[in-house]
């Protein structure tokens, strides 16, 4: 029987007006449409064009492409010395077993990538070998796709191997899956990712409506099992570019026992630009979350240079040099005082 098609599926889930059924074809061509029955049923209970609905629902703009859009907008590939590893950093690398997710983000930077299955057993062992082979490497980072979207066996026996390589002092894992298949984390796959090292688990999220029961109730699984959890979210225009939206976001993440760590500025992915703020928006938000929440709630604001040369904090700078050891700083109501070094 032939598998049915991203835009199939879409039709009989009835997620697309008729109307847009030619563009949103086109969309799904660059990147797959799938979506789990977790999912389906929070955006099934949303009014059409709600916070999670449009992260996940193709739309025919994503046939508009920008010339300052880009396939690689974060530069992997110039830092991917082997199949499978992005090397862009000196301590640290990213390890991606899998392109695969259970669901995909319409604003996904890897769009170009994802939906291509997993490493085959030679990539896996080169990437490994160079991680073994490089001992400036202390943190090893599974992305992807989605590694939790793995089967546990193979979790299991990657968390083994990574864990068995002397030098790597850490392991940090990001994933959707607490958010978008809760069910996914079971007492098994617990077990799968435990080792001696410090194993990090970094849940993407981007709106408090996406922390229902069933996911809080994953996230802590994870966490009475040992795992700190951080966050990052993605700044997105219409979704949660507010200081409200994101500051119940942010509380919401902390009361699980959660970490903001990254908000990402949206990178030039293309197809994407109906989601990105400007910088400025960002910055605004970022103002003005510092001293409505508390300093649990505050994740760093992130951009992430195009073409490959990292990441950097953009939030707002509190200081002004007026001369050596003379500065004016801005409290977080905006009044300017003196500080002198």
């Amino acid at each position: 029987m032939k598998a049915k098609s991203s835009t199939d599926k879409l039709i009989d889930l009835e997620l697309v007006p008729p109307d847009h059924i030619e563009e949103v074809s086109k969309a799904c061509k660059e990147l797959p449409f799938s979506i789990t029955p977790h999912l389906l049923k929070i955006i099934k209970s949303e009014e059409s064009n709600a916070p999670i609905s449009k992260q996940f629902i193709p739309s025919q703009v994503e046939i508009k492409k920008k010339l300052d859009e880009l396939k690689d907008p974060i530069g992997d590939i110039p830092h991917s010395p082997v199949t499978g590893i992005v090397h862009r950093y000196p301590d640290r690398v990213l390890l991606t077993p899998t392109h695969t997710c259970p669901v995909y983000c319409r604003f996904c930077f890897r769009r170009e990538a994802v939906g291509n299955g997993m490493l085959s057993y030679s990539d896996l062992k080169n990437a490994l070998d160079y991680i073994q082979n490089h001992s400036e490497i202390w943190e090893v980072i599974l992305s992807g796709g989605d590694p939790l979207s793995l089967a546990t066996r193979r979790l299991r026996e990657l968390i083994g191997s990574i864990n068995e390589i002397e030098h790597v002092g850490v392991v940090r894992i990001h994933t959707r899956v607490p958010i978008i298949d809760p069910k996914r984390i079971t007492s098994d796959l617990i077990d799968a990712l435990k080792c001696e090292k410090p194993v990090f688990i970094v849940v993407h999220c981007n709106h408090s409506n996406e922390l229902v029961s069933e996911s809080e109730a994953a996230i802590s699984r994870l966490v009475d099992n040992g795992f700190p959890m951080l966050s990052q979210s993605v700044l997105l225009k219409g979704i949660n570019d507010d200081a409200e939206t994101l500051s119940s976001l942010m509380k919401k993440l902390v009361q699980c026992r959660v970490k903001p760590y990254y908000l990402h500025h949206g990178d030039k992915a293309e197809g994407t630009s109906h989601f990105r703020t400007t910088l400025a928006v960002g910055q605004k938000i970022i103002r003005k979350l510092r001293g409505q929440i508390s300093g649990l709630c505050q994740p760093s604001y992130m951009l992430d240079i195009p073409n490959g040369y990292g990441k950097v904090p953009v939030g707002p700078s509190y200081l002004q040099a007026v001369e050596e050891n003379n500065w004016k700083v801005s409290d977080w109501r905006g009044v300017t005082h003196q500080y002198l070094d």
